[in-house]
């Protein structure tokens, strides 16, 4: 074996890695290694989801609106409400006393 050959190829290789260690950092904006996470990872803590204040005003304002849609449909779709006329009212009224007069009358000569 060729100790010079070896050395030269060992030469060579750190050049190379001497390049890469360079093409890296001049990627990297500050220069020096990063520590720690990636800086994708550095969220605030306990925070859940982005909806900003209005957006949630504007979500529950949508949210009201077509809950009173269903409502409207709801009124319109179920059975119209029935309402007795007078005339109507007073012979049921009037048959009524005329019962509890015969059940009064049946006391009495019981």
């Amino acid at each position: 074996m060729d100790t010079n050959r070896i050395l030269a190829e060992l030469h060579a290789e750190r050049d190379r890695i001497d390049q890469a260690i360079s093409a890296l950092e001049a990627v990297n904006s500050t220069g020096r290694p990063r520590v720690g996470r990636p800086p994708g990872t550095a969220r605030k803590a306990g925070r859940r989801g982005g909806m900003s204040a209005a957006a949630r005003r504007k979500m529950s304002r949508l949210l009201k609106q077509r809950w009173a849609q269903g409502k409207m449909n709801r009124a319109k779709a179920s059975k119209p409400v029935r309402r007795m006329s007078r005339a109507a009212r007073k012979r049921i009224a009037a048959a009524q006393r005329a019962r509890w007069a015969k059940v009064r009358a049946q006391k009495k000569a019981a």
